[in-house]
């Protein structure tokens, strides 16, 4: 029970923090998620055993840059498609890992490619989702945050009560295909309350974004489990007491992002 009260209490203070940001500034949303990516990659660096300090300033360099100066360049369409292939690419490369029976191992360069797009980019991504609509579209990434939660959740429990069947046992032994369905279910349901609440996406687009980020989140979320198994570590950190360290709780929305922008996009395109 005391376990219990602790996480329910940091995950309350976690949503408090993210909510206080979004709706105070702009500027406090950025720097909020600057703070994340910073802390993700220094998490992600000592599981994979990424040698220098060089990772810093090259993420802090492209997260200034795709931020802050990209809207005065006049390629800025096409340099945020390159890093969104990059960053897709990289994350289609980590998927294709997770089906791998050899033992991985990455050179210092390999390493390095991986943390920059995989965590900085997918942070550099989940910044710049709300801002895609010209106007900062804050229930578009707080309904995002609501999806991953309840898919989270709701997998989680759906999945202990009733589940029997592994969806990735080599790599997640607890997570059931029961649960991943769930946690699906439950998170369609949230995303018609988003819809009901929010004039930011038609139905049917809450409900495709719903699908893309519940999928590509719940690959996520086992493709940091495999480096954690790989590195023989429990969680990523203990910045969070009950939760492990940040990027245990960010994970799923760090790889889901590219994909979530990518189909934001075609959303824009399209309509």
């Amino acid at each position: 029970m005391k376990e219990l009260f602790k996480r329910a209490l940091t995950g309350i203070l976690y949503v408090f923090l993210l909510l206080s940001a979004v709706f105070l500034s702009n500027d406090a949303f950025d720097f909020l998620f600057l703070i994340f990516g910073i802390t993700c990659i220094y998490e992600f660096k000592k599981i994979i055993r990424l040698s220098g300090y060089y990772i810093f300033l090259a993420f802090l360099s492209l997260w200034w840059a795709f931020i802050y100066l990209l809207g005065e360049i006049y390629q800025q369409t096409m340099l945020r498609t390159v890093l969104l292939a990059v960053c897709i690419a990289v994350n289609l490369a980590l998927i294709l890992k997770l089906f791998s029976t050899k033992k991985l191992g990455y050179s210092n360069l390999q390493k390095f490619i991986i943390t920059l797009f995989y965590i900085g980019g997918g942070c550099i991504f989940l910044t710049m989702i709300p801002y895609q609509v010209g106007h900062f579209a804050k229930s578009l990434i707080i309904g995002i945050f609501i999806l991953i939660w309840v898919n989270d959740s709701f997998a989680y429990l759906v999945g202990k009560s009733i589940g029997k069947h592994k969806l990735f046992p080599s790599v997640s032994p607890k997570k059931t295909i029961e649960g991943f369905i769930g946690g699906l279910v439950f998170a369609l349901i949230a995303s018609y309350l988003l819809y009901v609440y929010s004039n930011e996406l038609s139905m049917a687009q809450w409900f495709i974004l719903t699908i893309v980020v519940v999928i590509t989140g719940s690959i996520g979320d086992l493709v940091e489990s495999k480096f954690k198994r790989l590195a023989g570590v429990k969680d990523s950190g203990a910045i969070l007491p009950g939760h492990g360290g940040l990027l245990d709780r960010l994970d799923s929305l760090i790889f889901a992002a590219p994909f979530a922008y990518l189909t934001l996009q075609i959303f824009y395109y399209v309509s």
